[in-house]
């Protein structure tokens, strides 16, 4: 009998936890789907005014009500872009010399750095680019620039220390102790056997890196990239700080630009009329369907990268 209320007992606390869990799930699920409908209904004004000409506007003119996306869009990707561009290397590097090559003394100092580099707000990345970094590549960087890469369009522009170049700059900083983070990760699911495997035929160091380590985490690495992606375009304060929050599609990456989210901090405390607040929820809503493709995608790939063992059979 007592194991008979045993077993009760068991099967109760396993549909509990079951139920428990179910509700969790569909608690995220429908907290989700509440935030699409919110972003969806409050910009619904603009949609019907506006329509898919929305994305391709480039008039942003809140006196006359009329507004376009797609300077804050293309600041968007442009500054992502960069900072993607400057950090993937950083990142990689870093992932490489702490996997393979660094001493063990130092493994744990240089990896608690990128860690603390990821836990620094961005308000502080900001105040530091606008107060120390834009002036420093104002004077310094931008003029030679300006004057030894001044025939490439994308290096005209004033010397102001903001604009689109900065902005990414300081993107790339804020993303690289991310992308670090999940390449080092997926560096180490690398099984040693293949890295062992290229020693035994004479590699050197730099080859199993290159020709072993490499491909086989190539679609864990595509997913830190699009994941340290993903973080770039959803930055807003510190993108607010130094990208020069200017309404225009310019080639010249020197000049200043917006972003959604920058768009969206500096203006919604402005927008008293209808159209105006419905405008600026929709490029909410722009950047949330960008921001979850984006992430999306990256799961797709990292999960790609888990490693599945050699089950035998011969071919």
């Amino acid at each position: 009998m007592p194991i008979s209320d045993g077993h009760k007992s068991g099967h109760a606390a396993d549909a509990a936890f079951k139920g428990v869990s179910f509700f969790f799930a569909f608690a995220v699920m429908a907290l989700l789907s509440a935030i699409i409908f919110v972003l969806i209904k409050e910009s619904w004004l603009s949609i019907g005014k506006f329509g898919l000409g929305f994305l391709v506007s480039s008039t942003w003119d809140p006196v006359q009500g009329v507004f376009g996306a797609l300077p804050a869009v293309w600041g968007t990707v442009v500054s992502s872009v960069i900072a993607i561009i400057i950090a993937v290397p950083i990142s990689l590097g870093n992932a490489i010399f702490l996997t393979e090559t660094a001493p063990k003394g130092i493994k744990g100092p240089i990896g608690a750095a990128i860690e603390l580099l990821a836990s620094i707000p961005s308000i502080i990345y900001g105040m530091w680019g606008l107060f120390v970094f834009a002036p420093f590549i104002a004077e310094n960087v931008e003029p030679f620039m300006i004057e030894r890469l001044g025939f490439i369009p994308l290096f005209r522009g004033a010397p102001l220390g903001v604009g689109m170049l900065p902005a990414g700059f300081i993107l790339a900083i804020m993303i690289i102790p991310f992308i670090s983070s999940v390449a080092r990760d997926v560096f180490l699911m690398v099984p040693p056997i293949l890295k062992e495997s290229g020693y035994a035929v004479g590699a050197t160091k730099w080859e199993v890196i290159w020709k072993v380590v490499i491909p086989f985490a190539k679609s864990g690495i595509m997913g830190a990239v699009i994941l340290g992606l993903g973080r770039a375009l959803g930055e807003t304060m510190a993108v607010t700080f130094i990208i020069g929050n200017s309404q225009r599609i310019s080639l010249e990456l020197l000049n200043p630009g917006t972003s959604i989210s920058a768009a969206l901090a500096n203006e919604f405390t402005e927008a008293v009329e209808d159209i105006y607040l419905s405008s600026l929820v929709e490029l909410g809503l722009i950047l949330f369907v960008i921001t979850f493709v984006v992430l999306a995608a990256a799961k797709l790939m990292i999960a790609r990268s888990s490693y599945r063992p050699y089950s035998g059979g011969a071919r």
